[in-house]
């Protein structure tokens, strides 16, 4: 008997053992970066009486930068909320540490060092951004089980809406396999394409992350697949937000904008009260108030305004259809694409072009990396051989340039750069681990990304701050001059990365709170401690005056953003160069014919003349003046057709 009551009590304490501690199910997402395998997510489930619990481990490597976060899901036998956690990092230069908890109609959360207490109705899930993709599994299962609201609460902040918008049939492993798409809007900014199988168990999330970049989350044995669902969403995300857009007035049809004040940009002149005549997408004719209009041209009034060539961003990582009309309504009418999945950013070009989306001209950069734990993306070369194929490639696709990136090794930056300008290429790039700024250059590259590499060859005091009299500092940009080097500072990015995740952030972006609710959530958390900022603040500054000391030295400058505020930045950083002791006028041409000229366009495009492209944008107040101005744009014009900011911005979700 002693035995027997032994025998249950074992019995009965493997099943609570087996209840709780052994998963009822589990499985694995692989992470990655532009296609590149770069990491993975795990999660169990146990079941409980009246509960079922979800551990998720989610891991990625990202340049050499681990991202890690753990979470923690449980919900009811209906998928109903009780409980999430989510403690770790969401990206490289953005934490998360979120708790909510929720009983009856009472939600109590705690948001990093924020309590808050909501009480929720109607449909409501717990789920903080893109990752971990469990959540979102359990999310799909809790939308169908509830009849597929229109509109889901999102806690701790915002609103989501998913759709089935259909199914794709697809062969693995050489039979038909059939998954299910839906979108999810409002959960990051813009729309993610997910797939689950028929038994609602999630595939494949393309999404992006909290720093903004690609980013795919694929069921491991499904890993084979990635390459075609890639292909397929570009064409599906153009094809939903072709259907959306509204029509802009006809490029062949004549523009007269007149009584505005008109900047040339070459020479840091206005014309007042001008009249720009705009026909078949190029500027016809530039004259003074008197100017016949033609007959039947639509007209545009400008009194009071400044009419001003569209802005480039030299530094671009078009990431999803969304930015195009947040580029545009931002002014911004080119973008140079540093570095991208080369099918998507293909295709997204060749619909801007054809009129199939809406977005700036797209003048490509490709990417080659070099294999090692910091590569990026799927476009690796260590053999001149891989060097070559690489740079062919990327020229048969119609690529304007080729950028190389940190783990390319020394001896293959000369191939490329080789290869690229045999092809009649440009390079542009990161300078490689183990490479300085000099040796790049002296191994062909034309451009560099990033002030960081000219700092780094400049003679430092303790503070980090840089001695610009020194012999070293004076060579340095010596050298920069010689070699005719076009350097894009992207100095914003780094005063966006460093800034004090205290301080008010409107301070960097006054139209902050007119950015989508996903965008502010992603923005908040970046940027480092007080004691960190007041560590890299003599570092900031002196890159700051590097580009003016560059700028003065005869040195093309050109203003890029490496993405930031989408379309915003670009103004950011014009600012960012005035504060260095830049004028308006010589800021904007960093952004207008500067970057036209050093692409080969400058004859087309980036300033107003007879002759060229109409790519042009009309502000309030004048940015010779107060370069900050460039932010009130009121119209933008780009190939001749005429776009209303305040609706592009409406149409991806900005308040503005």
């Amino acid at each position: 008997m002693k035995n027997l009551l032994s025998l249950l009590f074992l019995s009965f304490i493997f099943s609570q053992t087996q209840a709780q501690d052994i998963p009822a199910d589990s499985g694995v997402f692989l992470l990655h970066k532009f296609e590149q395998h770069i990491g993975k997510e795990t999660y169990k489930i146990y079941n409980y009486k009246d509960s079922k619990k979800y551990v998720v481990d989610f891991k990625f490597v990202d340049r050499g930068s681990p991202v890690p976060l753990k979470a923690t899901l449980r919900v009811n036998p209906v998928a109903e909320p009780i409980e999430l956690f989510v403690k770790g990092n969401t990206s490289r230069f953005s934490v998360i540490n979120d708790s909510i908890r929720i009983k009856g109609n009472v939600a109590d959360m705690k948001v990093s060092d924020a309590t808050y207490k909501k009480m929720i109705s109607g449909f409501t899930f717990p789920v903080t951004g893109y990752s971990p993709a469990t959540v979102q599994q359990v999310l799909l299962q809790y939308w169908n089980n509830k009849k597929q609201p229109a509109s889901i609460t999102t806690l701790p902040f915002g609103a989501l809406q998913i759709k089935n918008t259909g199914v794709d049939n697809l062969i693995f492993n050489g039979k038909p396999i059939t998954f299910k798409r839906y979108t999810i809007s409002g959960l990051i900014w813009g729309n993610e394409l997910v797939w689950t199988d028929n038994a609602g168990k999630l595939i494949c999330i393309l999404t992006i992350d909290a720093e903004g970049d690609k980013t795919e989350m694929m069921r491991e044995q499904y890993e084979s697949l990635l390459p075609e669902l890639i292909k397929r969403a570009a064409g599906y995300g153009m094809a939903a937000f072709t259907k959306a857009a509204p029509a802009p007035k006809a490029a062949n049809q004549t523009i007269a904008i007149t009584g505005g004040t008109i900047v040339d940009v070459v020479n840091g002149t206005t014309t007042p009260n001008g009249v720009l005549l705009l026909q078949n997408g190029l500027i016809a004719k530039i004259g003074k108030a008197g100017t016949p209009i033609p007959k039947g041209a639509h007209v545009i009034t400008a009194t009071g305004k400044t009419i001003m060539p569209g802005l480039w961003d030299m530094h671009a990582h078009f990431e999803q259809t969304e930015w195009g009309p947040a580029y545009l309504a931002a002014g911004v009418t080119t973008v140079r694409d540093c570095g991208n999945e080369l099918g998507f950013i293909d295709a997204i070009q060749q619909a801007i072009d054809s009129g199939k989306c809406i977005g700036p001209k797209i003048l490509m950069a490709g990417i080659i990396d070099g294999k090692g734990p910091m590569a990026l993306g799927i476009i690796q070369a260590d053999t001149k051989e891989e060097a070559i194929k690489a740079v062919d490639t990327y020229k048969a696709r119609g690529f304007a340039q080729i950028k190389i990136y940190s783990s390319a090794k020394p001896a293959i930056v000369k191939a490329i750069c080789d290869e690229a300008h045999k092809q009649g290429l440009t390079v542009t790039g990161h300078i490689p681990n183990g490479m300085t700024l000099k040796s790049g250059v002296d191994s062909g590259m034309n451009m560099v990304n990033h002030v960081q590499y000219v700092y780094s060859i400049m003679k430092k005091n303790k503070d980090r701050s840089v001695n610009f009299d020194d012999s070293v500092s004076v060579a340095a940009i010596k050298f920069i001059k010689d070699h005719n080097t076009v350097i894009d500072p992207t100095v914003g990015v780094y005063e966006l990365a460093y800034r004090n995740v205290k301080d008010d952030i409107t301070r960097l972006e006054p139209a902050f709170n007119t950015l989508p609710l996903p965008l502010q959530t992603q923005f908040k958390t970046y940027g480092e401690d007080s004691a960190t900022v007041a560590k890299i603040a003599p570092m900031l500054g002196s890159m700051k005056m590097i580009v003016k000391k560059l700028y003065d030295a005869g040195v093309p400058i050109v203003a890029g953003t490496d993405m930031g505020f989408p379309g915003f930045s670009v103004a950011r950083e014009l600012e960012l160069y005035v504060e260095a002791g830049l004028t308006p006028a010589q800021a904007l041409k960093t952004g207008t014919i500067t970057p036209a000229e050093v692409m080969g366009l400058g004859k087309q495009t980036g300033s107003i003349a007879t002759g060229k492209n109409a790519d042009i944008i009309i502000v309030d107040g004048d940015p010779l003046t107060n370069i900050s101005n460039v932010r009130n744009v009121k119209v933008v014009i780009k190939a001749g057709k005429v776009y209303d900011p305040g609706t592009l911005h409406r149409m991806v979700g900005f308040s503005k």
